[in-house]
């Protein structure tokens, strides 16, 4: 899972950019709008709903926005009408993709999906044609304030599959049913949580290097521009040298 580590270093990094340019307020919106839709508007018996309140927290998102989302996806406000997409495909190198998307145009967003796989190397497949490569798992990410053999007890004891140890955090792997548990076992622990997400992980990465390792990026920050876009799942392993020196 070393690939995906390095792959989660590069969301946190895009985080702090989608905030700048003001994709991640529209990005929490339509998961919040989503969720509400689909698991009613009280986040505690709605625990993805309240995930995206969780990141619209962290994010410093007015209360008013968040209101207003969940109150369309309730039904309660008239607004778009969102659904959810998974799109699959390959990129440079071989390396698959899983594009989740949340539009209110599905052909319009297809194509223009499908124009980005294309222009940049890519391919997108059918459905089911990478999916099987990735596994739906909890992922969460704790500052490095204990020593790894306590956090590591504490993660087991939680209830967690596994854990990996990064430059400054810790990052805690679970099953997508104990995401929940696990996650509230750390919190009553008192140890802090940085991030927390239902993610595909990938079963194994694939090493790119030189002119893929520039495709692939360049092909995921396309992914990312796009307006639709709401997570990008891959499985490369790129090592941090060649990433530092592409940027």
């Amino acid at each position: 899972m070393s690939g995906h580590s390095k792959w989660a270093t590069i969301k946190r990094a895009k985080g702090a950019k989608d905030a700048a340019r003001g994709k991640l307020f529209s990005v929490i919106i339509k998961e919040i709008t989503i969720a509400a839709r689909q698991g009613g508007a009280d986040p505690t018996g709605n625990p993805r709903l309240r995930l995206a309140i969780d990141k619209a927290k962290g994010a410093n998102m007015p209360n008013d926005n968040v209101k207003r989302a969940i109150q369309r996806g309730a039904g309660e406000l008239e607004g778009q009408a969102f659904e959810e997409q998974t799109y699959e495909g390959y990129g440079p190198g071989g390396i698959a993709l899983l594009v989740e998307v949340i539009t209110d145009n599905k052909n319009r967003t297809v194509a223009e999906i499908r124009h980005i796989f294309s222009r940049n190397n890519g391919n997108m497949g059918e459905s089911g044609s990478v999916a099987w490569k990735f596994d739906r798992r909890g992922v969460i990410s704790v500052p490095k304030t204990l020593s790894e053999d306590e956090m590591m007890m504490i993660v087991l004891d939680a209830g967690a599959d596994d854990m990996e140890v990064e430059d400054e955090s810790y990052d805690i792997y679970t099953s997508a049913a104990d995401f929940e548990k696990v996650r509230a076992s750390l919190e009553a622990q008192g140890i802090a949580i940085t991030e927390a997400a239902i993610q595909m992980v990938p079963q194994n990465t694939i090493k790119v290097e030189g002119k893929d390792a520039e495709g692939v990026l360049r092909l995921v920050e396309a992914f990312e521009d796009h307006d639709d876009v709401q997570n990008v799942f891959a499985d490369f392993d790129i090592d941090a040298s060649v990433m530092e020196s592409l940027g």
